[in-house]
């Protein structure tokens, strides 16, 4: 993995940007559009979790096309072009089959993007983008999205010291059951524990008291905002041509797709491949000053 510049960005930034991409492929069906945000997002999430994103990408997005492009056609028999008919004597259409791949890659892309956005988007961002707006709020979402993880971590160290003390390997399914119950009951004392200090935590830091100031080691930078208005151009590039030129995507009942928005493609790739863009141009940039020293 290498380093990611996009990550050293001003939170709002990269708030927007999240926000700008993420919208944008939950409601575009065009497939061009579709293929730069599951390009962009694919190699942004390499970048950023290496063999884990790889893995996941390609395993479970996989499977999650299949079934959805499989599904569709067996419950959708719109569309003129039929393939064969099933034992129900329904249609087996073209147009159905892609309309779920297309539906499936938006449904991937958006899934994607979030798992680059958890990484990015940390809790102390959160907080500083959210914090002042609504404090309360704030706090909440940023521990219900560290529970996860950390009950996770904390599931697997109880089932390791329960391998240390007992000697013997459970069997039969009433054992297992009572095994089971045993790792709920400490995970949850624990949780309890663990929730008393931290709100004894929060007291003695002032949680709640008027006044309250907040540490923010967030500083707008001139790099923040030449990537604002990088956004802003390729975002009214692609909303200026969408408004303007015929870019439509229609599957039923023949498919019919428009692919003439080449102004569209192009501010909607350089606003996709921002993060990769402002990656590349930093590691130039670096080689260029070891080659002078």
């Amino acid at each position: 993995m290498m380093k990611d510049h996009f990550n050293e960005v001003h939170p709002i930034i990269s708030f927007i940007y999240f926000l700008a991409v993420i919208g944008l492929s939950m409601f575009m069906q065009h497939p061009i559009y579709l293929a730069i945000a599951l390009i962009s997002s694919f190699i942004y999430s390499v970048m950023l979790s290496g063999t884990k994103a790889l893995k996941f990408n390609l395993i479970y997005m996989v499977i999650l096309l299949v079934f959805m492009a499989t599904i569709n056609p067996l419950f959708n028999h719109e569309g003129a072009t039929i393939l064969f008919y099933l034992k129900s004597g329904n249609p087996f259409t073209l147009e159905s089959a892609v309309y779920g791949i297309i539906s499936s890659l938006m449904i991937i892309i958006v899934i994607i993007w979030f798992s680059c956005y958890n990484v990015i988007m940390s809790s102390d961002k959160t907080i500083y983008l959210f914090g002042r707006i609504t404090p309360n709020l704030s706090l909440i979402f940023t521990m219900v999205l560290r529970f996860v993880p950390l009950y996770k971590k904390r599931i697997e160290k109880i089932i390791m010291a329960q391998k240390c003390i007992e000697s013997t390997e459970v069997k039969g399914y009433i054992n297992k059951l009572k095994h089971g119950t045993k790792i709920l009951s400490i995970m949850t004392s624990w949780s309890l524990e663990s929730a008393i200090e931290t709100s004894d935590s929060m007291k003695a830091r002032g949680f709640g008291l008027k006044g309250r100031t907040a540490f923010s080691n967030f500083k707008m930078t001139g790099r923040d905002y030449y990537l604002a208005l990088w956004m802003v151009i390729n975002i009214s590039l692609l909303i200026f041509s969408r408004l303007h030129i015929n870019d439509s995507a229609i599957f039923f009942p023949v498919i019919k797709i428009n692919l003439t928005n080449y102004t569209g493609y192009l501010g909607f790739f350089g606003l996709c491949f921002t993060p990769i863009l402002l990656n590349m141009m930093e590691t130039l940039k670096w080689q260029y000053y070891v080659s002078k020293i």
